[in-house]
């Protein structure tokens, strides 16, 4: 639930809003359920249970109504436990209905959700137009016979365009029969406003961020308390921040995350009457397509080249400007800026027949100068934004790809055999390398696309599966020379062709450049053919020919190449001069890249390709590896900077992507230091750490304060733990089933632990008797820090009874802050009394009473060995805090 809260909601708020709502007749009040209902479902999901205890505290349902539908939603999941309490409730009464809109209201003074305000807000300030509104989108304007005929022509055009999903589909003898269908094949992409999101991917490097850097779980948390959801099909809702129905809109997105195809299908829909009919006219351009249109034009002139079918009614189309909606794909790929600055408002165009260049055609329409009132959506890469004016658009929305659902639907699609999908899609989920890729739907498709001869292997063994991100797109490489080729040519030629390719490739990286024309292919001596169309994709931009233009099918794919490069066509000089622009360059633009350099080094990852193009260069390699191995651990373990830190994680995602052990103890040294406290660490991050530590013979400390690793990042570290001598894992919100991790650390017979800090968590007493069981099988343990868990009376008593066996060697015990009462104080003291190793004890702010102070004195004065105790902010009088601060035992310091 969000921490930020609003101002208070009031009885007196709640019966203006009843009164409100009364206004609608009961079919009225329908429509507006239904119409909000996806944004409704989205709130309830998000906290049920508050949503349950609102909605019986008003009596809308009974208590034991709340049970039920709490029990169904632990037995299912809470998307269906939402759907099931919102239509269950709506269908009841009118009566009903209101309540649910009643609670949802009261609510907002505790809960900051922007869906939530968003709606809310919707009813209350344009609650006069909504269902207005809402019968336009579904019914449309009433047009004259021959403008129907000619919005006809138009819906069919559209569609015949955009009915065949355009996912990655490479020539060659695997292509199926028959190109999907976007209406069966299109996975729901998420889509959230921008308004967090927009400084952040200013700074962050797109290509880093496309290969997966997506922190799925801070994303979710996000999702559920500050960021605003919008389902692709009401972009043009009213947006509750700019407090108005959107004219302009821009939707960004890193590369493959398919901001293309979330335009195909709302264009898609539109035509097929699903879905914002208040448009009687849509039209769409690609910017990549603007670029070759070197000349000036005229709005009326673009569209007529664009969609000759409206030629003779055009002027009539473009009389009511409210009616039209014009689209425009991939901003970020457009040669000339749009003027967009106020200053510039003196060229913008008035009339659609103002000649003008292009972008300022666009630049009209979105400021408003031209067909005043139309709808304008844009598309982009995130690094655009920042070049545009604030205020332009009226919402800016982020996508932010596949959640786990929806990968998990792409698998199942894309495999079409159950099982196979489930293997792959179990695979890749217990990876997180390869999981973290797949929020991206193109690396979806390159990942699914390599895996498949791993799952579904007709004859013989499957291919092994690969675990790095280097060896899945040798997969793919492979995949598409084994199933894209009529017969396999010679290896040489082969390696000819990769290398063309690559040295585009790698010109491209180097240069910033992304689409090539065709004088780039000529130069570097790549001939386009049925096979290289599993790596590269044409652009047609007109009739002609000679203005395609290529590009590689993902930005990750033309770095995969420009790295091969070098080990198929290692050149002393270019090497050099790319590692010095790598080194130079700002952090994170050559990421990927070096990632698949180091990659490619490691024998075991480079062997089937070399088996279609030969031997890679041993001077390449041996270069590489030298690279990797100049890293200067000292330097990069940074003490204070989170860029730093992060920093240091990157450079262990190279060794992991080498898979080079030897290296990694090299560099790392014996006896390694690492401390990543406050970075937040996805399960990949614990994946690769995970790697680094399996290569350490020993790890002397490692500090993961504050890094959020939860649960799932402690399991896959779970392996390595025995090895460290320190280990800290304050503050990460863990809970009691990652206590199962530790516990098998602890038991490990080549066990090292000497210092375990399990401080500021979510323990409670239901883990301490497991905890218990590792201690005492464990003997290495010197100190162990519990503070400001909830271990309380009865977790307590478990430990106990392993702080008194005489095999306990723990000298520093932190149980500050655990909920003990006088009830355990006694057992504690006890224990304790008879533990001949304890030096140091840490019992403040706990609920010790004077009527536990006896036992603290005995305890004081029979531990032999203690030098230090901590008992301040407990519940002692002032004269019993007197009265243990004069105990006197020689070597023993009292702390209050």
């Amino acid at each position: 639930m969000a921490s930020n809260q609003r101002a208070a909601v009031s009885e007196d708020n709640i019966v203006a809003f009843r009164k409100h709502m009364d206004n609608y007749t009961s079919g009225e009040l329908k429509r507006l359920s239904e119409h909000f209902r996806p944004d409704l479902l989205y709130v309830i999901e998000n906290d049920s249970l508050t949503v349950l205890q609102e909605l019986t505290s008003r009596c809308v349902i009974t208590a034991q109504q709340a049970q039920d539908y709490h029990d169904w939603e632990r037995n299912h999941d809470s998307a269906s436990a939402a759907e099931k309490l919102a239509d269950d409730i709506l269908a009841m009464n009118q009566a009903a209905g209101l309540g649910l809109w009643e609670c949802l209201f009261a609510l907002q003074s505790r809960w900051a959700h922007p869906n939530l305000h968003g709606m809310l807000e919707e009813i209350i300030q344009n609650g006069q137009n909504l269902l207005k509104e809402n019968l336009l989108n579904e019914n449309g304007h009433v047009l004259d016979a021959e403008l129907k005929v000619c919005q006809k022509k138009h819906k069919d055009n559209l569609c015949d365009l955009t009915w065949m999903m355009k996912e990655n589909r490479s020539s060659g003898k695997s292509r199926g029969p028959q190109p999907p269908s976007i209406s069966s094949h299109y996975v729901e992409l998420k889509v959230v406003s921008d308004h967090h999101f927009k400084k952040q991917t200013h700074q962050e490097h797109e290509a880093l961020a496309a290969a997966g850097e997506l922190n799925e779980y801070r994303l979710q948390r996000r999702m559920k308390s500050e960021l605003e959801r919008i389902a692709p099909d009401r972009l043009f809702r009213w947006c509750f921040r700019t407090r108005r129905l959107p004219l302009s809109v821009m939707v960004s997105g890193v590369a493959g995350v398919g901001k293309t195809t979330l335009v195909q299908k709302f264009i898609f829909d539109w035509a097929m009457g699903k879905h914002y009919q208040k448009f009687a006219f849509v039209f769409f351009f690609k910017f990549r397509d603007l670029n070759t249109i070197t000349e000036k034009k005229s709005l009326e002139s673009l569209l007529c080249q664009t969609y000759p079918h409206l030629r003779d009614k055009l002027p009539r189309v473009l009389e009511d400007p409210e009616k039209l909606l014009f689209i425009f794909d991939g901003l970020d790929e457009s040669k000339t800026d749009l003027k967009l600055s106020r200053g510039g408002s003196h060229e913008l165009c008035r009339n659609p027949g103002d000649v003008k260049p292009v972008t300022v055609i666009v630049a009209s329409l979105l400021k408003q100068t031209l067909l005043k009132g139309c709808s304008v959506l844009l598309t982009s890469r995130p690094s655009k934004l920042s070049s545009l004016e604030d205020g332009v658009f009226h919402r800016v929305a982020s996508i932010v790809g596949f959640l786990s659902k929806e990968r998990e639907r792409y698998f199942s699609m894309f495999f079409g055999d159950e099982r196979a999908s489930r293997e792959a899609f179990a695979y890749v989920r217990d990876s997180q390398v390869l999981y973290t890729l797949c929020y991206n739907p193109s690396y979806c498709w390159i990942t699914c696309t390599a895996l498949k001869p791993c799952f579904t292997a007709k004859a013989g063994r499957p291919q092994p599966a690969p675990k790095t991100v280097t060896q899945l797109f040798v997969s793919y490489v492979t995949h598409i020379m084994a199933n894209h080729m009529q017969e396999r040519p010679e290896p040489q030629r082969m390696r000819d062709t990769l290398i063309s390719v690559g040295w585009l490739a790698e010109y491209g990286i180097t240069n910033h450049i992304l689409v090539f024309d065709l004088k780039y292919l000529q130069d570097f001596n790549v001939e386009f053919s049925p096979f290289l169309s599993g790596f590269l994709v044409e652009n047609p931009q007109t009739d002609d020919s000679s203005q395609v233009t290529y590009s590689f099918l993902h930005l990750t794919i033309q770095e995969f190449f420009a790295a091969l490069v070098h080990y198929l066509d290692y050149k002393e000089v270019k090497f050099r001069d790319t590692m010095a622009k790598a080194r130079s360059c700002k952090e994170g633009d050559y990421e990927i890249f070096s990632r698949f350099l180091a990659g490619l080094s490691h024998p075991a990852t480079k062997m089937p390709l070399e088996k279609y193009v030969g031997k890679f260069s041993a001077e390449a390699t041996r270069k590489v590896i030298g690279w990797l191995s100049e890293m200067n651990y000292e330097e990069l373990q940074s003490p204070e900077e989170p860029e730093g830190k992060r920093r240091l994680m990157n450079v262990f995602s190279l060794f992991f992507e080498s898979q080079n052990s030897q290296l990694v103890r090299d560099v790392v040294g014996k006896a390694a230091h690492m401390d990543f406290s406050e970075l937040y660490l996805m399960p990949v991050d614990c994946t690769v750490l995970a790697y680094v530590l399996s290569c350490c013979e020993e790890i002397q400390r490692l500090t993961l304060d504050s890094c959020f690793i939860q649960n799932e990042g402690l399991e896959r570290l779970r392996a390595e733990l025995h090895k460290v001598r320190e280990l800290s894992l304050l503050d990460n919100d863990l809970k009691d089933p990652t206590m199962k991790d530790i516990c098998k650390a602890l038991k490990h017979q080549n066990c090292r632990l000497e210092a375990l800090s399990l401080g500021r968590n979510a323990f409670t007493e239901q883990c301490c008797e497991e905890l218990a069981s590792a201690l005492a099988e464990n003997r290495t343990l010197l100190s162990l820090e519990l503070k400001k868990n909830k271990l309380r009376t009865g977790g307590l008593s478990y430990l106990s009874r392993v702080f008194e066996s005489p095999e306990c060697k723990i000298r520093k015990l932190g149980l500050q802050g655990t909920g003990l009462s006088d009830e355990s104080c006694g057992s504690l003291c006890s224990a304790l009394s008879k533990n001949s190793s304890l030096r140091h004890l840490n019992l403040s702010a706990n609920m010790f009473t004077d009527r536990c102070a006896e036992e603290v004195h005995l305890l004081i004065l029979t531990c032999p060995s203690l030098t230090e105790i901590r008992l301040g902010l407990n519940d002692f009088s002032p004269e019993v805090e007197k009265q243990l601060k004069n105990v006197q035992r020689e070597g023993l310091a009292i702390h209050f």
